[in-house]
């Protein structure tokens, strides 16, 4: 199988052998794991250069809560709480950095002052998010979110939640391509908590596979969710084993080619060790 590459302006990853480990980089106050934390614009640049110290691949900077329930943030509130951050980073870091971000304003003023990435949980359907990413020649990550952040956990629905998530990706990669993105710079993220339940959340883990047909890496962020705690019944703080079972079963299997995650050290080595007994498998 040929391997697969994601173009972000300048740069060409080649997601082989191994998943790339995206480090989260949380500059809120409410985030569901870490919020507070890195509210401080130099907390979170040192916390992101740590990371990328700690092995990841790239960083993604967020200045506004996604968890259920949260509440938007006014855009210069984001603008002051990222832009410093990923400038910084852009700076320092070795690593593409990504901005994780539902407001084209932020976007734009991130890839002006660094970013090569727009993670959007919204999918890319604002025009003119598409437009600040096609004009920087960015790499985007297209997520399914079913509602917003405020409704989505109020009572997801779907006939067949993989199908459905699949014809979304199909339809977003059109609709990109028609735009100025071409296809080599999306990665596609299946939106593990975003508007499912944990039956919707655990079908999409068990057939990530399903995406394959579609051409693109596929992006998975199930770092201490929800999904982890109501099964193994552990809160936010003790979730780290489970999050790299979750990650080590799609890595195992080739169906996840990025992850994001809190826990970089522990996922790259995870993936590393992963790899090296992938490479004697006869």
């Amino acid at each position: 199988m040929a391997t697969l590459r994601w173009h972000l302006r300048d740069r060409t990853l080649d997601l082989g052998r191994r998943p790339l480990v995206m480090g989260i980089v949380n500059v809120t106050p409410d985030s569901f794991s870490d919020g507070g934390r890195f509210l401080d614009p130099a907390a979170a640049a040192a916390h992101g250069l740590k990371l990328a110290a700690d092995g990841a691949d790239l960083l993604d900077v967020g200045g506004e809560s996604t968890r259920p329930g949260a509440e938007p943030v006014p855009v210069d509130e984001e603008l002051r709480r990222v832009v410093p951050v990923v400038a910084e980073l852009a700076r320092h870091a070795a690593v593409p950095i990504s901005v994780d971000t539902m407001k084209p304003e932020v976007a734009r003023a991130c890839l002006e002052a660094g970013a090569a990435v727009v993670n959007d949980v919204g999918g890319f359907r604002d025009p003119r998010m598409v437009a600040a990413a096609a004009e920087h020649r960015a790499g985007v990550v297209v997520m399914h979110m079913q509602g917003d952040p405020q409704t989505m956990q109020l009572d997801p629905r779907y006939a067949d939640v993989v199908r459905e998530v699949g014809e979304f990706f199909e339809e977003r990669l059109r609709a990109l391509a028609a735009s100025g993105i071409p296809t080599d710079r999306v990665c596609l993220d299946p939106g593990i908590g975003f508007g499912k339940t944990m039956d919707h959340n655990f079908e999409l883990l068990a057939n990530l596979g399903a995406f394959a047909r579609l051409g693109r890496p596929v992006c998975l962020g199930v770092s201490r969710k929800g999904v982890i705690g109501q099964v193994c019944r552990r809160p936010r703080g003790e979730r780290l084993a489970g999050s790299l079972a979750v990650a080590c079963f799609a890595a195992a299997r080739g169906e996840a080619h990025v992850l994001r995650v809190h826990d970089v050290a522990e996922t790259r080595d995870a993936a590393v060790l992963l790899d090296a007994i992938d490479r004697r498998r006869r």
